[in-house]
C-alpha cells in the first residue's frame, strides 16, 4: 500500500523534514530512502520516502504547531498526488 501526509509545521523546510522522519519512525515506519521538494519562496513542500511499508508522500504547509494526518491509498491516488504537488511547488520555476 501506498501512503500520503498532510502535515502543518511552525518550522522552515529542515527542521519540518526532520519531524516528519521523526514521526515517522515513532508510526512504525523503517525509511529506506527519502527526498524534499520545497520551492524557497513558497510556504510548503512535499517529502517523499520510501518505507518497509511502501511508498510516503508528505505534503507540508506552515501552521501554528506540528501535527500530521496520515491516509492509506492506491498507488494511482499516491502518483497523481505526488506529481500534482511538485507540479505546483515548481510552478514559477521556468
Amino acid at each position: 500500500m501506498a501512503y500520503i501526509g498532510f502535515v502543518k509545521s511552525p518550522y522552515g523546510p529542515g527542521r519540518t523534514y526532520d519531524a516528519v522522519m521523526e514521526e515517522l519512525k515513532k508510526r512504525g515506519f523503517s525509511i529506506e530512502f527519502s527526498k524534499h521538494h520545497w520551492a524557497g519562496d513558497l510556504p510548503f513542500g512535499l517529502i517523499v520516502a520510501e518505507t518497509d511499508r511502501g511508498p510516503v508522500a508528505v505534503r507540508w504547509s506552515l501552521g501554528k504547531e506540528f501535527s500530521m494526518r496520515l491516509e492509506e491509498v492506491d498507488k494511482e491516488t499516491y502518483d497523481e498526488f505526488v506529481e500534482d504537488t511538485i507540479e505546483y511547488t515548481n510552478a514559477d520555476s521556468g
